[in-house]
């Protein structure tokens, strides 16, 4: 790897500082360093727009948390390049790699001593009226929800154009594997291994208690109509692409490429979750 990328959190000094840092290491290893232009008004490093990025990278690195790492994963969907994610964040679930092992870690992936994992997206699409309204792609959700009002929307769901419910609710997240983790995790989903090719279909606060979540393969074609709403509804990619559907709007939801993150060998994904959500009890 010749070709090094760098993103930062946005906004955050602490990131940027630390992005400069590692722009500055990587160039004394004569290493090709690419920075976003928040980074390159303070390095000499070349500026590059996020969204070009996978042209001209063969590994890229973000320094920020999550939130940072998804943002920067849907850019790279399909691409096939290795994102390595350095946890400036809190949780932290797929920006794995503590800052306080930066260089190290840095060193090792260099010398090719890491794994892979591939992650695939979500392609959603936004229909009104026969028409494409809006697209975009999702890493770890997709959430239809109730907006700024408080009660309940009501929707109808599809997949493999079979009829699955209609169903009264707060809203409904439909997850990857590595978005199992996240929002549905916390309305009552399950965790789902990453190798795992699945979409988790999780009900939030369902006004009958008897939906619970399902788990679909992960080449079905989901289609969400909405019914019934007080007001618009909204429609969130990641937490971080938001949109407001109508009534009559249909969301259409299908597997699309990979997104390929970086660790390192000796990772394992229940020493993971085991860390993170801070599961008792040790190994006898």
């Amino acid at each position: 790897m010749k070709r090094i990328g760098i993103v930062a959190k946005r906004h955050d000094d602490f990131a940027l500082k630390t992005a400069c840092e590692l722009s500055t290491w990587l160039q004394k290893k004569e290493l090709h360093v690419f920075v976003t232009p928040q980074i390159a008004n303070h390095s000499d490093a070349q500026s590059v727009p996020l969204v070009d990025m996978p042209k001209h990278v063969e590994l890229m690195v973000v320094l920020g948390g999550d939130g940072t790492l998804l943002q920067t994963g849907r850019c790279f969907v399909g691409s096939g390049v290795p994102i390595l994610g350095i946890n400036l964040g809190r949780l932290g679930f797929l920006t794995d790699t503590p800052l306080s092992n930066m260089f190290d870690v840095m060193d090792e992936v260099l010398a090719g001593q890491f794994k892979v994992k591939k992650h695939f997206a979500l392609q959603v699409d936004v229909i009104r009226d026969g028409s494409t309204l809006s697209s975009g792609l999702a890493m770890n959700d997709v959430v239809l929800q109730r907006n700024d009002h408080p009660r309940m929307i009501e929707f109808e769901m599809y997949a493999r154009k079979q009829f699955v419910f209609r169903l009264r609710a707060d809203g409904l997240v439909l997850a990857t594997p590595a978005g199992s983790t996240a929002y549905a995790l916390s309305a009552g989903g399950a965790i789902v291994h990453p190798e795992i090719e699945a979409i988790s279909v999780v009900p939030i606060c369902p006004h009958t208690v008897s939906n619970r979540p399902i788990i679909l393969p992960s080449y079905d074609e989901i289609k969400l109509n909405l019914i019934d709403s007080p007001a618009p509804a909204a429609l969130n990619l990641d937490g971080q692409v938001h949109s407001t559907l109508n009534l009559g709007d249909q969301v259409c939801i299908k597997r699309t490429g990979d997104i390929t993150l970086v660790y390192l060998e000796h990772w394992h994904y229940f020493e993971v979750l085991r860390n993170k959500l801070g599961w008792a009890g040790q190994q006898s």
